[in-house]
């Protein structure tokens, strides 16, 4: 699922495609909210429903948009 330029995920504007790799994509965003530059992962949409890969990576530090 590649975000095109400019794409809004809540407050974040969608700025370039960092890498892609594992489970899942990156890309550079900018935080319309805060005013600052972050990193957004995005898990493939076959990832999103497996309760196994969402277990580890819940384990991990992050914010997550549902």
């Amino acid at each position: 699922m590649a975000l095109p330029t400019g794409t809004q995920l809540g407050p974040y504007e969608i700025l370039s495609a960092i890498g892609a790799g594992g489970m899942r994509e990156v890309y550079e965003a900018r935080d319309n909210k805060l005013g600052r530059t972050v990193a957004i992962k995005i898990l493939p949409e076959a990832f999103a429903h497996d309760h196994d890969r969402l277990s580890v990576l819940s384990a991990k530090r992050g914010c997550w948009l549902r």
